[in-house]
This record gives C-alpha cells, structure tokens and sequence, in this order.
C-alpha cells in the first residue's frame, strides 16, 4: 500500500477510525437528531447538577421517589377503580444475560489486575510510564475541574472536533503537516547545537587533562 497524504499517513477515514457504524455516525453528526438529543440531555443534565445544587444521588433519588409515588397511587387507583394496572414491562434478567456480563466483567478485570501485576513488578517500563503520564495528567485536570463538567466537556469535544475535522481534513492536514515539519527542523538544529557543544566541552575537559 502506498504512502497516503493524509495526516500521519494513515489511511483509513475519521468514520472507519470511529468504527464505520452508528456510534460512528452520532459522532460525525450523520445521525442529526440522535446527537442533538445528546447534547440536549448534557446541556440540561449540566444545568440540573452544576446550577441547581443536585447531586447525581440525590438527583436518582427523587426521580425514584417520584416515579415511585406516581405508580403505587396509579394502581391503587385502577384497583378501586376497576381500571387497568400501570403496564410495567415484567424486570426480569435471564441467566443468559448474568452469566454474559459476569464473563465480560470478569475478563476485563482479570487483564486490568495483569497489567497492574506488571507494573508494580518493573515487567513493563514502557506501560509504567504511559501509566503514570496518564495518571499524572488525570491528577492536573483533576485538580482544575470535577468529573462532572469535564465529562460534559469531553462529550462537547467528541462531538465538535471530529466532524469539524472530517469537514476541513485537507486544510488542517495540510497546516499541521507545515508545523510538524518546522517542528523537525528546529528540533534537529537544537539538538546539533547541543551535540556540538558537548562535543567541545568534552575535547576542552580532555585538553585540560
């Protein structure tokens, strides 16, 4: 396969690279009601949390309440009534469905607690340092914002910065190309500068000897 003029030289389009199905499709804003309903639910689940003073506890708790109340007084009023009790859907989970989510959760543990053996045993340094470069970024972000509103801002990013990738790739491409190659540049100038001057400073302490 040849080399590609996209970014990186990668190959595959921003839909494929996000799965090429629906998820996919909410991301890059082809499923349009779908992914303004998301945004709506996040913009107002933010508001209630962030401007109300709900907590996502107390929050549950008086939806249930209230869903609660509304149904017990429904079907004590259709049985008095001799109206029609509220259609519940009947809350059951097979053993199928147990025995699934046990082996999914059970799996990724397993592998999780792996990693974590290798790491606290030096078996990995390469997984030790991405690790702690992503932990000690999550304790900076952590420190400036709550999980709450940087979950909406995570949300608000995937869903802005993809489609408006996929919609300028050839002039972002071309620009971050431009940079990165300047980058290089510099990059290689410096680090023959500092080469040259150990170099110097090595011959000069030999000199000296």
């Amino acid at each position: 396969m040849g080399s590609s003029t996209r970014l990186f030289n990668r190959h595959r389009t921003i839909h494929e690279i996000f799965g090429g199905g629906f998820v996919a499709d909410v991301i890059l804003w082809r499923q349009t009601n779908v992914t303004r309903g998301i945004l709506l639910v996040a913009l107002s689940s933010w508001v209630v949390f962030e401007r109300s003073g709900y907590t996502l506890l107390s929050f549950a708790s008086s939806v249930l309440l209230l869903l609660d109340v509304i149904l017990f007084i429904w079907a004590k009023s259709a049985a008095i009534l001799n109206r029609p009790a509220p259609p519940l859907p009947r809350l059951h989970l097979s053993e199928e469905t147990v025995n699934v989510a046990a082996s999914f959760i059970s799996t990724h543990m397993n592998a999780l607690l792996s990693i974590s053996q290798d790491i606290a045993l030096g078996k990995d340094t390469k997984l030790f340092f991405k690790v702690t470069a992503c932990l000690l970024l999550t304790s900076v972000v952590g420190g400036l914002t709550d999980i709450l509103t940087l979950g909406y801002a995570s949300l608000l990013i995937l869903l802005t910065f993809p489609v408006l990738y996929e919609r300028y790739e050839d002039y972002i491409d071309r620009h971050v190309k431009m940079v990165l190659k300047k980058s290089h540049q510099l990059y290689l100038k410096f680090d023959a500068r500092c080469i040259d001057r150990v170099q110097k400073w090595v011959l000069e302490k030999q000199k000296l000897r």
